[in-house]
């Protein structure tokens, strides 16, 4: 009898710490569900604003306002997009784009300009790659340089110093810059495709 009791008392203290602890995390995580859930839409709003070389501003309600106010979220031939259009014209296309990195996978999302002749801009917003190597693909520097590429169907990213380089690639990381390079020219003749076909 006594060994049972000692067998019960640890299995029923952790039985019981189990339950209380896993409710403390249930009640955290359905508390803070809505914060994450705004903070995960303000980061989507901030990236499309970057990459349309629209003013990104550290105020959230300032964000909200410029996004609602220029910023229209469209889909067509099932492909979700972002319009922007100031004063009832349009002066740009955002998407969202995903590929394969060195470690894994890389999201992000790209601009075009109206006719699709030129990047406005780009932005990693995910990626496994290693810190102070290929994870230098979300630096300013390295995003910035793809402001105002022209935009073909052959191949838009050249890695310098290859003839007609447009970018330059991150030392000590070449395999990562390749991975970039291949995917966002794969993306961008996707989206010349689908703005042929949606008639953008």
């Amino acid at each position: 009898m006594a060994k049972k009791k000692q067998i019960l008392y640890p299995v029923l203290f952790m039985l019981i710490v189990t339950i209380l602890y896993t409710s403390v995390l249930a009640f955290i995580n359905e508390s803070t569900a809505s914060i994450i859930k705004a903070q995960e839409e303000l980061r989507v709003k901030r990236s499309v604003l970057y990459v349309l070389d629209l003013p990104v501003s550290e105020v959230d309600a300032e964000v909200n306002a410029l996004y609602d106010g220029k910023i229209t979220e469209k889909q067509s031939n099932g492909r979700d997009y972002f319009e922007y259009a100031d004063n009832n014209t349009v002066d740009g296309y955002a998407f969202l784009f995903s590929g394969t990195g060195l470690w894994g996978s890389i999201t992000g999302y790209i601009a075009f300009n109206p006719d699709f002749t030129e990047v406005l801009g780009i932005d990693f917003v995910s990626h496994s790659e290693t810190p102070g190597l290929g994870g230098r693909i979300d630096e300013p520097w390295f995003k910035e340089q793809f402001r105002g590429i022209t935009v073909n169907s052959d191949q838009s990213i050249i890695v310098k110093p290859a003839d007609g380089g447009t970018i330059d690639g991150i030392t000590g990381a070449s395999l990562t810059t390749d991975s970039v390079k291949k995917m966002v020219n794969a993306f961008i003749k996707d989206a010349l495709t689908f703005a042929k076909e949606a008639k953008l």
